[in-house]
């Protein structure tokens, strides 16, 4: 009886270790406070603009693809995820989106 409870516990425990989204580097999420990006997006849950780890999993390995995102963060634009218009965010500057954009690529999925 006992090992069938210890396996069961481990089991679960093994479980919830999968399902939970990998750590989130909490220097990026600062730059991506500081840049304004968290009033639509989030790492994980669709906001008013797409998750980030669905921005990773659709852009991910195509070529030239980082310049694309950078110009498009940076400029605005519409038509992509759905009918909302993304503001440009020039505020930010196309050095700190290349640093977020980079690192948003390299979101694995959850």
């Amino acid at each position: 009886m006992k090992v069938n409870i210890l396996f069961l516990s481990a089991a679960m425990c093994s479980q919830l270790a999968l399902a939970a989204p990998p750590p989130v580097d909490p220097a990026m999420l600062e730059l991506a406070d500081q840049s304004r990006c968290l009033g639509c997006h989030d790492v994980d849950v669709t906001v008013r603009g797409p998750a980030w780890r669905d921005v990773a999993k659709r852009y991910r390995g195509k070529p030239e693809v980082e310049e694309v995102l950078v110009e498009k963060v940076y400029t605005g634009g519409g038509g992509v995820w759905g009918n909302d218009y993304m503001s440009s965010n020039k505020r930010a500057g196309k050095d700190n989106i290349r640093i977020l954009v980079k690192w948003i690529l390299t979101l694995p999925d959850s």
